[in-house]
């Protein structure tokens, strides 16, 4: 019996971090939808204030995006912790307050290597696109 309940406290957990990948995908995709037709509208007039606006949603789903990944580390530690336990101490906790840190804040998920590489081409390429539609 208790190892299936440390089963059904690892099942949980892993059902949080499959939701904030799953967000973070979902995320992306709005990002890159709602940025272009935002862009596009901008451009059309080739008013540079326009074009700020295009900008902003970009940033915001940039930082959405790393609060859902520092979060998904958080359970990652998390589901680790429980993973080691002894069957004898499972006790459903979903409390991650002990893994909150450096190593897993939102600060630091927003430059790791997978958000970058997808958020900041993004940018690179509005403020070339603005820079040349003067």
């Amino acid at each position: 019996m208790p190892a299936e309940e440390k089963l059904k406290h690892l099942e949980f957990i892993q059902s949080v971090i499959s939701r904030m990948s799953a967000n973070s995908f979902f995320l992306k995709g709005w990002g890159v939808t709602l940025v272009a037709a935002l862009f596009v509208l901008a451009t059309k007039d080739t008013s540079r204030k326009y074009v700020v606006v295009a900008f902003l949603p970009a940033l915001t789903f940039w930082i959405v995006d790393a609060y859902f990944l520092s979060q998904e580390r958080l359970f990652r530690a998390l589901y680790n912790k429980v993973r080691a336990q002894r069957n004898e101490d499972i006790n459903f906790s979903m409390d991650v307050t002990e893994f909150h840190g450096e190593e897993n804040g939102w600060l630091r998920s927003l430059f790791t290597p997978t958000l970058l590489l997808f958020y900041l081409p993004m940018l690179i390429i509005m403020v070339v696109v603005t820079y040349f539609t003067r």
